[in-house]
């Protein structure tokens, strides 16, 4: 697994009305937690535990133009990810689910191609509302290069009895490509890895003859 670094946190316990207003955070939701890291898809299923962990909602989530290959400053990495809370409490306990997430969710790579194939056992309210599904659902959540994730996501759809809720259309703003799928857990996890199995064939044989 590639490691997602963590570049920078910081907390706002009574952001200001206004800000709060402008990033989306829910009436009476005040205390925020800041995020940036320079893998994206990892931190957004990071953010979703969050969610789970304690009462917050992930009020901003947004990737970075070109990745963290080529971010713009030493701490902007690939995304910002931003929650809310009632209390400054809640959104410490929150980034504390997300952080140790991040500690065990990253990219897998064959021959220098990167992808992510991520089993989300019970989404949370950030992926289910992404996603279109009830809270609790499982999902796939598959991300590779532009090719080698529409090929890939072809072998996932026909692996298991999955449902396809959200493509990414490449190229993304970090120019890969990918989707959620959803159904029950187990289809999901084959899913998955009919996903990473299709991803490593074009890693290993990229012209098909």
């Amino acid at each position: 697994m590639i490691p997602v670094k963590v570049l920078a946190v910081r907390y706002i316990p009574n952001a200001d009305p206004a800000l709060c207003r402008g990033l989306g955070a829910p009436e009476g939701y005040p205390s925020l937690g800041l995020l940036t890291t320079d893998c994206d898809d990892a931190t957004y299923i990071a953010l979703d535990e969050a969610t789970k962990a304690a009462d917050v909602s992930v009020c901003y989530g947004r990737s970075f133009y070109a990745g963290a290959a080529n971010a713009s400053t030493p701490y902007a990495g690939e995304v910002i990810g931003i929650i809310a809370g009632n209390t400054p409490g809640a959104v410490r306990s929150g980034m504390e689910a997300a952080l140790s997430a991040l500690e065990r969710i990253g990219f897998d790579e064959v021959n220098g191609v990167p992808y992510l194939a991520h089993t989300v056992s019970s989404a949370g309210s950030f992926l289910s509302k992404e996603a279109g599904v009830q809270h609790g659902s499982a999902l796939a959540y598959l991300i590779a290069p532009p090719l080698e994730s529409m090929y890939a996501m072809d072998a996932a759809l026909k692996a298991s009895d999955v449902v396809l809720c959200k493509l990414y259309a490449p190229p993304s703003e970090t120019n890969f490509g990918g989707g959620l799928l959803t159904g029950t857990r187990s289809a999901c996890a084959a899913a998955c890895e009919a996903f990473a199995t299709a991803v490593a064939e074009i890693a290993r044989q990229p012209k098909q003859s």
